[in-house]
C-alpha cells in the first residue's frame, strides 16, 4: 500500500467542534499528516509576555486547532487510529496560573506566568537546578461530534478532544469514535511537557511540528465519551524514574478534595525542602507531577496521591 503524505499549513485551523466545518484537507487511510500548530492562546501570549496580558486573553481565540482532516472511508460506528509519528516542540513556552481556572482556583486568585526555552530539546528550566524533562504531545487530538450545535475545546466531548493525555508521545497508537463521515479529526493545544492532572490548568504550552498517521477500523467505534491508546514500551516513564519520586497522600470522602490537598502538601515540601515560592511550586506540579488514585475500595475514605519525580532537581 502507498503511503501519501501531506502537509497541512500552519494557520489552517478552527476553534470550535462542529461537523458542518469545511475539511482543510482530505486523505486516504494510511496517509500522513504533517501539522505545525500555534500555543493554545494563538499567539496572544507572546515570550516575555508579562502575567498583565493573561487578562486580556480572546478566549475565542484559544485553542487553535489543526484540521479539520476528512479520512475517505471513515464513517460513524468506525474506529479512527492515529498513529503519533513526530512531535517537535518549536523553540520557546509558556505556563501560567489563569484565576478561576485550574485545581486550586480558590488557592491560586492572581494570574502568574513563566516562560521556557526549549531549544535544547531535552528540558526545561524552572530554576536553575530545577529542570523539567522535555515529553512533548498534543493536549488536544479529537473528532467532531454529530451535534447539532458548535463545541467549545475546553472541556472534552464524546469525541475526546481536550484530553491533555501526555501518554500520547511518539509511538502511541489512538483510537477515537467517528460520528459523521470523515470523521473530522483535528490537533493543537501542544504541550512540551505536563503531569497527570495539569493541576493548574496548563502545561508548558508551545507551538509544535508533528506528524500523525491516519487508519480506520471498520466497525470498532470506543464507546462515546471514551477513547482508547496503546504506548510503546518504556516510552514515558524512562527519565523520570532515574531518581524515583515524593509522593504526597491525601484520605478523605471525598476524591476531589484530596486530589486538591494532596497537591497543596506537595506545595507545601517544595517550599520547605526547595525554597520554591507557592507559585512556582504550584507550575511545577502542573508539569511534573502525576495524581493517582492510589485506593477507592476502602470505604468511606478513599487516597489520592500526587507524585512528584525527583528527576527534575
Amino acid at each position: 500500500m502507498v503511503t501519501n503524505e501531506h502537509v497541512l499549513e500552519r494557520g489552517k485551523v478552527h476553534y470550535k467542534w462542529d461537523r458542518n466545518q469545511p475539511p482543510a484537507i482530505e486523505i486516504e487511510a494510511g496517509d500522513v499528516v504533517h501539522f505545525e500548530t500555534e500555543e493554545v492562546s494563538d499567539g496572544q501570549i507572546r515570550p516575555g509576555s508579562p502575567a498583565s496580558d493573561l487578562a486580556g486573553i480572546d478566549f475565542n481565540r484559544l485553542y487553535p486547532l489543526g484540521g479539520p482532516v476528512f479520512v475517505k472511508g471513515a464513517e460513524p460506528g468506525d474506529a479512527l487510529e492515529i498513529e503519533i509519528l513526530q512531535l517537535r516542540p518549536i523553540d520557546w513556552g509558556w505556563a501560567a496560573i489563569l484565576p478561576g481556572l485550574g485545581l486550586l482556583a480558590e488557592d491560586f486568585t492572581e494570574p502568574y506566568i513563566r516562560h521556557f526555552d526549549l531549544k535544547n530539546g531535552e528540558y526545561a528550566k524552572l530554576r536553575e537546578d530545577i529542570r523539567i524533562p522535555i515529553q512533548p504531545f498534543c493536549g488536544t487530538m479529537g473528532v467532531a461530534t454529530d451535534d447539532a450545535e458548535p463545541l467549545a475545546v475546553l472541556p472534552p466531548t464524546k469525541g475526546a478532544g481536550n484530553i491533555d493525555t501526555r501518554h500520547l508521545g511518539v509511538g502511541a497508537k489512538l483510537r477515537l469514535p467517528v460520528f459523521v463521515p470523515g470523521g473530522l479529526f483535528s490537533a493543537g493545544d501542544c504541550h512540551a511537557a505536563q503531569g497527570d492532572g495539569e493541576v493548574c490548568v496548563t502545561g508548558i504550552e508551545c507551538p509544535m511540528a508533528f506528524s500523525l498517521r491516519f487508519n480506520v477500523i471498520k466497525d470498532a467505534a470506543p464507546k462515546p465519551w471514551s477513547y482508547s491508546f496503546t504506548t510503546p514500551p518504556g516510552s514515558l516513564q524512562k527519565r523520570s524514574d532515574e531518581k524515583g519520586y515524593l509522593a504526597m497522600t491525601a484520605l478523605g470522602p471525598d476524591l476531589m478534595e484530596n486530589a486538591k490537598n494532596a497537591v497543596r502538601y506537595l506545595i507545601d515540601w517544595l517550599g520547605r525542602e526547595k525554597g520554591l515560592g507557592r507559585e512556582d511550586a504550584y507550575v511545577l506540579c502542573s508539569l511534573a507531577a502525576d495524581l493517582k488514585i492510589s485506593q477507592i475500595v476502602d470505604q468511606p475514605n478513599w487516597g489520592v496521591s500526587a507524585y512528584l519525580t525527583l528527576s527534575v532537581f
